[in-house]
């Protein structure tokens, strides 16, 4: 017999995908698992392992894996699978305990890591999620082999106790259930039931079953039970005599004025709590004043008659009755054999019901109240009562106390549901719940007696949803209705905008245009998020966080996100999809991190977008790049190809043929054409070729040499036109987009300094390098031959990231080297995890290897600090130099670009013709080859 492992699974890493992710299309949470010595022990191996974790999780054996049918998994479990294939299936059971309906889930190892493997699998609520991952590891675990301090039924207790923390009441999840089947996505704010509807200007917001249409006077009303009877009492609707009291000897005064029998409760309780009924003497009156005073927050207690009949609710929304039922007070029935006592825990037992709202019936309270009531019908708790005699518990027929509720929407006559809607009109309340009592709903109210003994603000919806007796009312409808009528959007449109380089400057593109056409645009990208053209935050926004934030803001109706390969590994996309996907390249960049060593992979990445693409959405792909071209496949809506190529290279050839069977098919392109007058801009749709603009009139591509920005241009426009903007827009967007540095910081930005021709951009890694040095290139041909110095210099300054790879490190050198005289490398601030001057040296090695191989470069020098670097840069140029700073920090560059400028004015105002060079400025050291 094989000797039973000694357990050691772990889990090594926790991710929490709150949106699409390249392992699914929902959100979900990633566990990489280690399972150490077990990897060698499949679950046939384990002698009664698959019987212990069945008596566990009883409802594994509904799981039907990839077999398709009831008992698959149980199946596998008896043929042999691994440990880390069973900790998925245990966190999707433990979460189907608690009431969430997750079936989603994968398990795959982890390449070149044997024994580990990544764990995927679905939830509802991040914490119960989470919570049943690491459970799932130790109960595996203990499994295996026992661990005495695991107790299961205490465990598997606990963790039911804290989804019931966590989980929406019943009133919040009926709405939430009601908007996800219409569509309408959701946001939870905080960790109760304040959650957002809808996204940006189409938002609404719920906590409970308030809404954002609640009036705050309208509850302060409901919450004054005296001035609530009051309004109702002016409005000619029935209701008790009353009088609010501040002391004992006052509530007596006030309940001999009125007539004994009197109700005395709090002003402003809620819930039941604190009502005392059918008080029928002095010292009844005072006792019951205590216990209502308790639970008034203003100290101001009610003396009311009593009124007899049955106690009903009636929920008014939006002015109209949506439902009614009859509460009846906690009780049990006696069955001649058990005691009250006994008879409250089989009444607990029923499995409707829970602690608080947790459930649809809460389970029967025994405090002194109980026992006082139950001794004035005669017994004691350990008393017997005979078969069919009911023993009340509780005088109020709230839910929150243990009472049942018997649906009687249909049967109430119409007058009384005409009190009840006026009742709701007179406080002002879009939701009601209006507390009739009455000898019967079916009769009219003023003929029979009774009347309206409260109003309440936030009623609760489980009675109705959930009744006793009766058919459940869904009362949700009538709340969305409300908030989103028929035809009414709850969605903004979304353009999310990825690829290796040129994400941020097609995000503002976009952004400008739809400004342009008068849109509040909420945008995201590397410098920040931007709300209607103010920075509301400044640092990397090109995650998934930043996203939400923009969702949440109530100005604005249209998003734009640039998105980020680390914030799609981190966290999926924070949102549920995108109506318009752009992919702008996909090049070797950020590889080696996070899993991601090949540029095949880094594009699956980036799919991600193309993936959330609904069936009426559409996804802009460059079909200039191979790996976006085939990414294709993977979009459920349209495609809209853009396209540099022209048709005299045989590459250029087989796409401009690929966009042409794509269009006679009915599809969207846009396509560059050429002409004598310059490259225009064609949008193609269908059979219709529509000209859009000539690229050397774009400011942004500096009269066609910005090529980068002549894909970035088309990307924006392509984008711009799936999202239903009108052509003229689209031309006047891009004709009035520029890169200075108000409208694309950082971002190719030209400052002239003194003569100098500045470029501030953000180039950090080897293909951003070779299309700046394709710019660099063709506006050095242009530059004006009549330097001080001779032919004018190229000087670059350029950094990378030091979370890149060293050989990436030293390609980013090496392509510099070719187009640049003078190459000065400095280092960021953040070196992620490299020592100061490595990441420079790395940069060096590949300038070197250059120059050895004849590139253009004659010097190279080490600055490691940015502002250094720049000065260095600025003291070696002269007068119609071509200086490039590929920056970090761009507003401090900027602004000691505009310092230099000032005071080199200042000090060559004697003689203009002097080299532009700070005399106080003295140069850090340097090493210089």
């Amino acid at each position: 017999m094989t000797e039973r492992p000694t357990p050691d699974r772990a889990i090594v890493e926790t991710r929490v995908y709150r949106g699409a992710n390249v392992w699914s299309y929902d959100k979900a949470i990633h566990l990489v698992v280690d399972l150490g010595i077990l990897e060698d022990f499949p679950t046939n191996t384990l002698p009664g392992f698959t019987d212990h974790l069945l008596e566990a999780l009883p409802g594994l054996r509904e799981h039907s894996c990839s077999r398709g049918r009831r008992g698959g998994f149980v199946e596998r479990l008896h043929e042999g699978t691994w440990l880390g294939h069973v900790a998925e299936h245990v966190a999707l059971a433990l979460q189907q305990v608690v009431g969430h309906d997750i079936r989603r889930g994968k398990t795959r190892a982890v390449k070149g890591q044997p024994g580990q493997y990544n764990v995927i699998y679905g939830y509802v609520d991040e914490t119960v999620g989470l919570a049943a991952g690491r459970l799932a590891v130790r109960l595996v675990n203990h499994l295996v082999q026992p661990d005495p301090e695991l107790d299961w039924e205490h465990e598997l207790e606990e963790f039911i106790l804290r989804a019931a923390r966590t989980a929406f009441g019943p009133s919040t999840q009926a709405i939430l259930d009601e908007a996800v089947s219409r569509d309408i996505p959701w946001i939870r704010l905080n960790q109760h039931s304040l959650v957002q509807l809808g996204q940006g200007v189409h938002a609404k917001r719920i906590r409970a079953t308030m809404t954002s249409a609640t009036s705050s006077i309208a509850v302060d009303i409901a919450s004054d039970k005296d001035l609530t009877t009051r309004l109702l009492g002016a409005a000619g609707l029935p209701v008790p005599k009353q009088e609010s009291v501040r002391t004992a000897d006052q509530a007596v005064t006030v309940a001999k004025r009125i007539g004994f029998p009197v109700v005395v409760k709090p002003l402003d309780g809620n819930h039941g709590r604190g009502v005392c009924l059918n008080l029928n003497s002095d010292e009844d009156v005072r006792a019951a004043f205590v216990t209502a005073e308790a639970q008034s927050r203003r100290g101001v207690v009610i003396v009311e008659s009593m009124v007899t009949g049955k106690d009903y609710r009636c929920l008014i929304i939006d002015g109209r009755v949506a439902a009614i039922a009859e509460r009846v007070p906690a009780s049990v029935m006696g069955d001649g054999t058990s005691t009250v006592e006994q008879l409250v825990d089989f009444t607990n037992a029923d499995p409707r019901r829970g602690v608080g709202h947790e459930k649809v019936l809460t389970r029967l309270k025994i405090d002194d109240a109980a026992i006082e009531l139950v001794k004035a019908q005669g017994y004691e708790m350990s008393d017997v009562p005979p078969a069919g005699e009911n023993v009340k518990l509780a005088l109020t027929g709230n839910m929150s106390t243990g009472g049942i509720s018997i649906d009687r929407t249909f049967e109430a006559h119409p007058e009384n549901a005409e009190i009840a809607e006026e009742a709701a009109r007179m406080i002002g309340l879009d939701i009601a719940g209006i507390d009739f009592i009455c000898p019967d709903i079916t009769q009219p109210v003023r003929e029979t007696g009774g009347a309206i003994c409260e109003v309440n603000a936030a009623p609760g919806f489980r009675m109705h949803t959930h009744p006793t007796i009766g058919e459940p009312q869904f009362i949700a409808k009538p709340v969305v209705d409300m908030l989103f009528p028929p035809g009414a959007t709850a969605r903004i449109p979304i353009v999310a905008v990825t690829g290796t380089n040129g994400k941020t400057t097609t995000s503002r593109m976009i952004s400008h245009i739809f400004k342009g056409m008068g849109r509040k645009v909420g945008m995201t990208s590397t410098d920040g998020i931007v709300i209607d053209e103010r920075l509301i935050i400044r640092s990397d926004a090109s995650g998934p966080r930043s996203a939400r934030m923009v969702l949440q803001n109530p100005r604005v109706d249209f998003a734009v996100f640039e998105v980020a390969r680390g914030g799609i590994l981190r966290e999926g996309l924070g949102y549920e999809r995108n109506d318009v996907a752009v992919v702008l390249n996909v090049q070797p960049d950020h590889l080696g991190l996070r899993g991601i060593d090949t540029v095949e992979q880094l594009a699956d990445v980036k799919a991600v977008l193309v993936e959330a693409v609904p069936r009426d959405g559409h996804a802009v792909l460059n079909a200039d790049d191979p790996l976006v071209r085939d990414m294709r496949r993977r979009c459920s809506g349209q495609v809209v190809w853009f396209s540099m190529a022209q048709r005299d290279s045989p590459a250029g050839s087989e796409v401009r043929e690929m966009i042409d069977a794509h269009c006679r098919r009915g599809g969207k392109a846009l396509v560059l054409e050429p002409t004598e007058r310059g490259e225009m801009i064609v949008v193609r749709h269908g059979r219709r070729d529509m000209q859009l603009a000539w690229t050397h009139l774009l400011p942004s591509t500096f009269g066609g040499r910005a090529r980068m920005n002549v894909q970035n241009a088309l990307g924006a426009a392509a984008a711009a036109f799936a999202a239903g903007a009108p052509l003229h827009d689209i031309r006047q967007g891009l004709r009035t987009f520029s890169t200075n540095y108000y409208l694309s910081p950082g971002r190719l930005n030209e400052i002239e300094v003194n003569g100098i021709n500045v470029i501030v951009d953000y180039c950090h890694n080897a293909p951003g390098m070779k299309m700046l040095g394709d710019f660099v290139d063709r506006v050095g041909e242009g530059l004006d031959s009549g330097s001080e110095l001779g032919k004018p210099q190229r000087i670059g300054v350029i950094a990378t990231a030091g979370d890149r790879r060293d050989e990436d490190m030293r390609e980013l050198g090496d392509i510099a080297a070719r187009h640049f005289d003078v190459v000065i490398i400095r280092e960021d601030v953040n070196l992620r995890k490299r020592a100061a001057g490595e990441t420079a040296g790395f940069v060096e090695e590949g300038v070197r290897r250059a120059v050895a191989g004849g590139a253009r470069c004659k010097q190279v020098e080490i600055v490691l600090d940015e502002i250094d670097a720049v000065h260095r840069a600025m003291a070696r140029a002269n007068r119609g130099d071509l200086l490039v700073l590929c920056v970090d920090q761009h507003p401090k560059v900027v602004a000691e670009l505009e310092n230099w400028s000032t005071h080199a004015q200042a000090g060559a105002s004697s003689s203009p013709d002097a080299p532009v060079a700070d005399p106080d400025y003295t140069p850090p050291p340097v090493v210089e080859g």
